[in-house]
């Protein structure tokens, strides 16, 4: 009989942390903690410590959509944990793996409403695939493993453990748990035969390809795939990084503003392969781009996830399965002697490049955003982490720039706002040696903003790009769409990005023209410090191609 020596519960996590791979973690340390924080003192775990909770969540939030492995959060009990939220929304609709641990009172003064307590399976448990209290530290090495298996299997998603400040400081002998292993959810031969055969019979297919679960490996054989079937392959919302953007069956992106011909092809196709998305919202151009449930072509829908197949769409052929191991068997599936639909992948790629060229847009004022964007695809390597929150500006990341690599693109498909900068932060945490951008408007930068110190403090030479029209612009686009010239809510009068950049011991610049771009770059790059370069763009310029007096005046028009 194996003994097992005493520790604490915080230790017994710690370990198990350990245990199962984790090399990082994103906090705000709290006093319901103290016990984890005290072992992590001596635990070969990179700890993080951010700002405010909302950051802390999104930079583990990153951290799993860029490794695929549960990103660890730690956070205090009350309002440390409902500050972390949004970023536990956003692994929910981004399904990425996410385990959320927080702080919780001691056992004895629980349900009496003690300082900050909360009951967090009610709290969260519409939004994380599985919400749990520690009751006893023995039982710590089995939550935590099954914590990871839930995070990771089927259709990947957040985890929250709550931590009774009693449960930690608790000694206990217990065994630790084996190391855990996603589980993986293979295509049957049938299924597999059956996508042949409807390949084969296609006259007008296109491919597009979403969600989690994708490796470097995976993304390497869709493509060959798609080169052997010289199929159209367009990417859905803000998942960008699942085909490169040079590669000759690439179609472009189905998210906002799309490009009208590939919604036409998409429309105009006989079969639609969908690998790892849900189809959900936006991808779907609000549910409308096919019916439901009959999505009136046959469709071929790939998911990790059982219940998601046929959950709002009835496939033609719906395959459990994750990207890892569709794609892999994949590479048995032959194309015909005569491809009926040759050139449509060159034809879909023509119209995408056509659509995304920057220098062919231009918009009022002295600094042109696609510009800005045609320099930075001359400068960053093709390895560079582009990371983005939510608001007009992102248009120009999406449609203009041309992500050839698996792993560089961090964008929430939640449409939260202020995930830019600490995703930027997880980044380079992780990969300290590749070069990451953050993009932001101004009210995008300011809800999580104050992670630039945390950047500071670990010499994480970040670059972040504040794009300044002095509004919360999307609303103001569509206020004036509904309610035009009735302008309520949304202006903002903003900072000297560049001086907070200066003021936290950063590099900041200010630009406003567009010949000052490209120095202005050179020199934050070059500084070899966090950088902000804070661009004041016309706040005509809402839309790469669309005026504010544009919608206004449309809108008056259609009124009457």
């Amino acid at each position: 009989m194996t003994i097992h020596p005493l520790r604490t519960g915080g230790r017994i996590l710690v370990d198990q942390l350990r245990v199962h791979g984790a090399s990082h973690a994103f906090c705000v340390p709290g006093e319901s903690y103290l016990a984890v924080l005290d072992a992590l003192h001596d635990a070969d775990v990179a700890l993080t410590v951010c700002r405010q909770e909302g950051g802390a969540a999104m930079m583990a939030e990153a951290h799993g959509k860029l490794t695929g492995r549960p990103g660890i959060c730690l956070v205090t009990r009350g309002p440390g944990a409902t500050n972390a939220a949004p970023g536990l929304h956003i692994a929910r609709q981004d399904s990425t793996p996410m385990i959320l641990f927080v702080g919780q009172v001691a056992r004895e003064t629980r349900e009496r409403e003690a300082f900050q307590e909360l009951d967090y399976r009610a709290v969260f448990g519409t939004i994380a695939k599985w919400a749990t209290e520690i009751d006893d530290p023995v039982r710590i090495p089995e939550i935590v493993s099954r914590a990871f298996h839930v995070a990771t299997s089927g259709r990947p998603g957040p985890v929250v453990i709550a931590l009774p400040e009693d449960v930690l400081t608790e000694e206990a002998a217990v065994a630790d748990a084996p190391p855990f292993a996603p589980v993986e959810t293979h295509p049957g031969l049938a299924q597999m035969a059956e996508l042949q055969k409807l390949l084969w019979a296609a006259k007008r297919p296109v491919a597009l390809v979403g969600g989690s679960r994708w490796s470097e490996a995976a993304v390497a054989r869709f493509t060959r795939f798609a080169e052997r079937f010289a199929l159209p392959v367009a990417c859905t919302f803000r998942r960008q990084m699942l085909f490169a953007h040079d590669h000759p069956c690439y179609a472009g992106d189905l998210g906002l503003g799309v490009n009208p011909k590939l919604l036409a092809r998409i429309r105009e196709a006989d079969l639609v392969l969908a690998v790892g998305g849900r189809l959900s919202e936006i991808p779907s151009q609000s549910y409308a781009l096919f019916g439901i449930p009959d999505p009136g072509v046959d469709l071929v829908h790939v998911h990790p996830d059982p219940e998601e197949l046929g959950r709002v769409y009835r496939p033609r052929l719906a395959i459990n399965a994750a990207p890892t191991a569709f794609t892999a068997a994949l590479e048995g599936v032959q194309p015909p002697g005569t491809i009926p639909w040759a050139g449509a992948a060159e034809e879909a790629h023509a119209a995408y490049r056509a659509w995304s060229d920057p220098r062919a847009i231009t918009h009022p004022g002295d600094l042109q955003m696609g510009a800005v964007m045609a320099h930075f695809a001359e400068e960053l390597p093709a390895d560079a982490i582009l990371c983005n929150g939510a608001g007009n500006y992102a248009t120009w990341v999406h449609r203009f720039h041309r992500f050839r690599r698996w792993g560089t693109q961090l964008a929430p498909t939640s449409g939260s706002m202020g995930y830019g900068v600490p995703a930027a932060v997880a980044a380079k945490r992780l990969h300290p040696g590749r070069t990451v951008v953050a993009f932001a408007g101004d009210g995008c930068f300011l809800m999580n903003g104050q992670e630039f110190a945390t950047a500071v403090q670990y010499d994480l030479p970040i670059v972040v790009v504040v794009v300044d029209n002095g509004m919360y612009g999307t609303i103001r686009m569509h206020q004036e769409r509904e309610y035009p010239g009735r302008v309520t809510a949304t202006a903002l009068r903003n900072p000297d990005f560049a001086a907070y950049a200066r003021a936290f011991g950063g590099h900041g610049e200010t630009v406003t023209r567009t010949a000052d771009f490209a120095p202005a770059l050179a020199r934050a790059m070059a500084s070899g410090l966090p950088a902000i370069l804070h661009l004041l763009i016309d706040p005509e310029t809402i839309t790469p191609t669309a005026t504010l007096a544009g919608l206004r005046a449309a809108a008056l028009a259609k009124r009457g």
